[in-house]
């Protein structure tokens, strides 16, 4: 259900922004008040890269009320470059490629439709890097 809540993290889905702790240099996502390292207030907002790499994962099968339209699919620990752990859904992957210590990066896709207010919920989920081809 998408309500007044979605629209306040909307920057934190949509840009990966967390916060560092100005005390210890903590990076942090999502954002905290209180820092979990030095326990000081972190208060400073910041834009994490969105590329890390795949931490463990678990495919899910049986998916939750409002997701089953996605099952199979693939749930992440993501290590993020800055070193924040994330839980996210990949995408764009065979399963086939799916391993910890798979590169990723992070894309804003679809996160659930709901059918009879025609409302979508957009979120981030991680891909593999796309490598860039030159010549």
């Amino acid at each position: 259900m998408t309500g007044p809540s979605q629209w306040r993290r909307r920057q934190q889905r949509l840009a990966m922004v967390g916060e560092v702790c100005p005390h210890c240099s903590a990076r942090l996502f999502p954002p905290r008040d209180v820092c979990p390292y030095c326990g000081g207030p972190a208060r400073i907002s910041y834009a994490m890269g969105g590329r890390g790499t795949v931490y463990s994962y678990s495919r899910v099968m049986a998916a939750p009320e409002g997701f089953d339209n996605y099952a199979p699919y693939y749930v992440a620990l993501v290590a993020l470059d800055e070193g924040p752990l994330i839980t996210a859904q990949l995408t764009d992957i065979d399963p086939d490629d799916v391993r910890i210590g798979l590169p990723v990066e992070m894309v804003t896709r679809v996160m659930r439709q709901d059918g009879e207010r025609g409302l979508i919920d957009y979120s981030f989920k991680f891909r593999p890097i796309l490598e860039r081809v030159t010549g």
